[in-house]
């Protein structure tokens, strides 16, 4: 175990499996206690696999403590209620990593954004909404303390077509999140930031590759693990410059590159050179 956030509470939100139980897995081995969050309590419950408790389990495993707190993230007063233990019990959160989100099954689907389920514009309010208002809370308390990071899971989908109109909104907002809560940061010591991860080695890449082996021969070895961005965030919390990554969006294998970074042994690429980068932002501040 890497210590290096002994002593630091951690909340990943969306935690039940993929990206979210990567990160907070990630974050137990750098010896966090890391609140975990999720709607899946039992395994079936959710046509993949995960739970919040096998989550928290694997957190421990790590070498953290893993705490499971079931919440809809949809529901502002169960997130009320989450930030509200975490303060009973630990005083303090250090880290909020926003991953929660909605992905329906034809987001993947071909076609206009018209021929598919009207429901996919839900990752708004899950994967937008929530994460303006877990942050709100986080904000809070991290600025009362003057410490603490606020990180937003994204991906190239922010900037370059991506599983249509839904999707990519809803990773430029989270973006823009990040660039907009960094400046009203700046007179603290919290830093927002955006991350954009690769593809991911999760139990849903691997039912989209199985469906389609021809298409996606190979991409599974390119793939991130979800424990990847858990090691950047961890990094990114102690670095002496954090500061200087506030209010920027990241592509998370240049991050790495950056800290000497790897994933399970493997550097991983950036794709900017096929996917492109994040855009300038203005330096205009207007309030």
């Amino acid at each position: 175990m890497n210590p290096s956030l002994h002593g630091k509470v951690a909340l990943v939100t969306g935690a039940s499996r993929g990206a979210g139980k990567g990160i907070a897995t990630a974050l137990g081995a750098h010896g966090a206690t890391v609140y975990v969050t999720g709607r899946t309590l039992n395994e079936g419950d959710a046509p993949l696999p995960g739970t919040i408790g096998a989550t928290a389990a694997a957190v421990t495993a790590a070498g953290g403590t893993g705490i499971a707190v079931a919440c809809d993230h949809r529901n502002d007063a169960e997130v009320a209620a989450l930030f509200e233990r975490i303060d009973r019990e630990q005083g303090h959160l250090d880290i909020l990593v926003n991953n929660a989100t909605f992905l329906h099954d034809e987001l993947i689907h071909s076609g206009g954004f018209w021929e598919k389920s009207p429901d996919l514009v839900n990752i708004l309010d899950v994967g937008l909404r929530s994460a303006y208002v877990a942050s709100w809370h986080a904000a809070q308390r991290m600025v009362k303390r003057n410490n603490g990071l606020i990180v937003f899971t994204s991906s190239f989908g922010a900037n370059c077509y991506m599983h249509g109109a839904a999707y990519g909104a809803q990773k430029a907002g989270v973006d823009k999140f990040a660039r907009d809560m960094g400046v009203d940061f700046r007179p603290y010591n919290v830093a927002a930031v955006s991350i954009w991860m690769g593809m991911l080695q999760t139990d849903r890449t691997r039912r989209v590759m199985d469906s389609e082996p021809e298409k996606y021969a190979g991409f599974w070895d390119m793939a991130e693990t979800p424990e990847f961005t858990g090691h950047i965030i961890a990094a990114i919390y102690n670095d002496p410059q954090r500061a200087d990554k506030n209010g920027q969006v990241l592509i998370g294998a240049e991050a790495a590159q950056g800290y000497g970074l790897t994933d399970a042994g493997r550097s991983m690429p950036s794709h900017r050179p096929m996917l492109g980068g994040p855009p300038e932002p203005s330096p205009a501040i207007v309030v």
